[in-house]
């Protein structure tokens, strides 16, 4: 007997990030000699006061289930980090802590989306976006933001993107996969144009928020158009910021009537999250950040490392990131060459099959929208960088350039 599965479930697809990172631990696992440059998850420790916290919890009996929308103490502080942060002030029921910024994404969305809603996705896009949106009745607008504009929405394309149907639009920066940062500038002809739209959401995920290259601090687009607030929903989480992938705590910020309907949603899947994660949360968000800056610049030193040995790929474009834990190269000019076992490369799939037989895992941007592209994690450390730059410039090196019959 065969399970018959929903139409629903039909139109996802299994996580392309993590489908690249269970290749990569197989062919290590199975002895080969594999760069892992797969994931966004920090190769720093989770801070000795963040697992002190979580120690605690569990030795004071903090094991048993907690309110739905979050332990309000937690709560609370991620309402002062808002406001000494990020320069935002939220009433303590905006506020929602889910397992997951992830999870924050697909209640938010469970909540507003009927059947034909559209949600407009700039591209290249982090993978989850398009398929949260299908799984909950919606449909994603895609809408590409290539190379020759630094892989970011301009205010004509949004414009002309927006129809009586459009529900929400997506903002991500420093985005994944681009590492792309909007200016003030930017962010105000975005607002402008959202001003003539009042029926549409807006989702901001600032997940990488503090990973920032230019020496500024973090910049909404709340903060240059503060009378959009009551129409948005602020992401954010303790995965990157303080490399705590595994704990599985994120939260939304944004309007009660949304919020309290995204604690409905959850309160009929999940109930609330982790109640150590959640302590361990606290001790994150009113511990400082004095240990962010030495790991931003570590980040900022292998970025500096790939894309100086990336740019001389013969055949490489890159995008060099404002932000994140990523580098995402155009590979164009890869498309036609011949490998040394006689095979062409057909599509940036090919190109990143060919790398990972190189001994370096990356993920096709196929993944994200936009081909023929690749993107690389520099979240690992930085010896494997250097040897995955040198390992993908002698890869290119090695490719013939043969016209095709």
């Amino acid at each position: 007997m065969s399970v018959r599965l929903s139409r629903r479930v039909q139109r996802v697809s299994l996580s392309a990030n993590a489908a690249a990172k269970s290749r990569a631990t197989e062919l290590r696992d199975a002895g080969r000699d594999i760069l892992d440059l797969t994931t966004g998850e920090p190769d720093f420790d989770t801070p000795e006061h963040i697992k002190q916290a979580a120690y605690k919890a569990i030795d004071g009996g903090a094991t048993k289930y907690t309110p739905t929308p979050g332990v309000k103490k937690l709560r609370e502080a991620i309402q002062r980090k808002l406001q000494r942060e990020n320069r935002l002030d939220y009433a303590l029921p905006s506020i929602v802590v889910g397992n997951g910024a992830k999870q924050i994404i697909f209640n938010a969305f469970a909540s507003t989306l009927d059947e034909g809603d559209e949600v407009l996705v700039p591209v290249p896009y982090w993978p989850s976006f398009p398929d949260i949106v299908r799984v909950n009745g919606g449909e994603p607008l895609f809408i590409e933001c290539g190379l020759e504009q630094g892989c970011k929405l301009t205010p004509q394309q949004l414009e002309n993107s927006i129809n009586a149907r459009t529900r929400w639009l997506i903002l991500n920066g420093p985005g994944n996969p681009s590492g792309a940062v909007y200016s003030e500038a930017e962010l105000l002809a975005l607002a402008e144009v959202l001003r003539r739209y009042p029926q549409v959401l807006v989702l901001l995920d600032e997940l990488y928020e503090h990973i920032r290259f230019d020496g500024n601090p973090a910049l909404s687009l709340l903060n240059v158009a503060p009378d959009l607030q009551s129409r948005t929903l602020l992401v954010g989480g303790v995965s990157k910021t303080y490399a705590m992938t595994g704990w599985r705590i994120g939260f939304g910020a944004g309007p009660k009537e949304l919020t309290s309907a995204m604690t409905v949603i959850q309160s009929q899947s999940t109930s609330g999250a982790s109640s150590v994660g959640q302590a361990a949360a606290l001790a994150a968000f009113e511990g400082g950040l004095a240990f962010l800056p030495e790991q931003v610049q570590a980040y900022q030193q292998r970025r500096d490392l790939l894309v100086a040995s990336l740019s001389e790929g013969d055949g490489l474009e890159v995008l060099t990131p404002e932000g994140g834990f990523f580098v995402f190269v155009r590979c164009a000019g890869l498309l036609g060459r011949i490998r040394p076992d006689g095979q062409r490369l057909k599509d940036d799939g090919d190109v990143v099959d060919y790398l990972l037989e190189q001994g370096v895992a990356g993920v096709a941007g196929s993944a994200y929208g936009l081909s023929p592209w690749f993107r690389l994690s520099i979240a690992t450390a930085t010896s494997s960088v250097i040897e995955a730059g040198r390992r993908i410039a002698d890869a290119c090196a090695q490719l013939r350039v043969e016209a095709l019959a």
